[in-house]
């Protein structure tokens, strides 16, 4: 903007845009050879409502185009979602509607990286009171557990027929329950992520869900996969554990294939269903859980699905530049 230039604001946009209708069907109005009568004749009347038509068309015309940036910023404003950061509005122009759109495109970023800091303060928040749990799990309730499947087992051998045989029933229901305990534990606190890292996690994950679920489950895992911090392991391990339960819970499906592989610029983990889809139903917590994870790291993630052609979830995380 040149020094010194006042930018003309939106209400004298407005009323110049009015003026310059008004002020053309003024002029042709002295200078057309037209006169009004009294009464007016057919002709006449004629020749006055195509003029009140074309003054109007010709404003609406004139608004629209001056008032376009509003429109756009008014459609972002109703569509725009913290969890699909980067949507931004050309900023070019002067005067308030640029002003505005140039405070709303800053409100967007300081409201996207606010929504960051939140959301990671509530995944690490969540993710401690998930292995406190754990903790708690398998220290107090899995070592009841086992007492008590120890002693059944030895009131079953002292015991005598009939009594016995409900004692070892006792006994496969409190092992079975165990299992369960232990099996929460793992969906818990991934220890083998911690241990053996990110796809030997993974398969366990798979092998544990083809077991529970039923659900035919191939792996594709490629070899070489470049290190990773244990926070976009412990992402990716989550993502692909919510993918695989929401394949089991909504897509009906009956097979499921998880993939991970990478690029010189990302890793890419990838789970696809043969289930019913979704189509374009909104997003559940999980979906939206499954994006907060995803902006924690930076991360993409792409939801791919159509009814009765299953869908794919495909978690996009890009990797460190290497310095040259």
């Amino acid at each position: 903007m040149r020094k010194g230039v006042v930018p003309m604001s939106l209400f004298w946009r407005i009323f110049a845009l009015n003026a310059l209708v008004l002020a053309t069907a003024t002029a042709l109005l002295l200078w057309a050879p037209v006169t009004v009568s009294v009464p007016v004749v057919l002709t006449e009347a004629v020749i006055l409502v195509a003029g009140l038509v074309v003054m109007l068309v010709a404003n609406a015309a004139l608004l629209r185009i001056g008032l376009a940036p509003l429109d756009r910023l008014t459609r972002l404003m109703a569509t725009v979602d913290l969890l699909r950061p980067g949507q931004r509005l050309p900023e070019g122009g002067r005067g308030e509607t640029a002003e505005l759109i140039r405070t709303f495109n800053a409100m967007l970023e300081r409201l996207e990286h606010e929504r960051a800091s939140s959301s990671a303060r509530a995944l690490f928040a969540q993710e401690a009171e998930r292995r406190r749990i754990a903790q708690e799990l398998h220290d107090e309730v899995g070592q009841s557990m086992t007492a008590i499947l120890l002693a059944l087992e030895r009131a079953a051998d002292e015991a005598q027929e009939p009594l016995r045989g409900e004692l070892r029933q006792a006994q496969e229901i409190t092992r079975g329950s165990l299992d369960e305990v232990r099996r929460l534990v793992r969906r818990l606190r991934p220890g083998v992520l911690e241990d053996l890292g990110l796809v030997s996690a993974l398969t366990s994950l798979t092998s544990d869900f083809a077991t529970h679920v039923g659900l035919r489950v191939v792996r594709r895992f490629e070899a070489g996969l470049p290190v990773l911090d244990q926070q976009t392991e412990l992402v990716l391990y989550r993502v692909a554990q919510e993918a695989l339960t929401n394949a089991a819970r909504h897509a009906e499906a009956s097979r499921v294939e998880v993939g991970l592989h990478h690029t010189e610029e990302a890793v890419v983990l990838s789970v696809a269903d043969d289930g019913r889809g979704t189509g374009a139903a909104p997003e559940g917590a999980g979906m939206r859980g499954m994006r907060e994870r995803a902006l924690l790291i930076g991360a993409t993630l792409d939801v791919i699905s159509q009814p009765q052609a299953g869908t794919t979830l495909r978690l996009t995380v890009p990797l460190p530049r290497k310095q040259p």
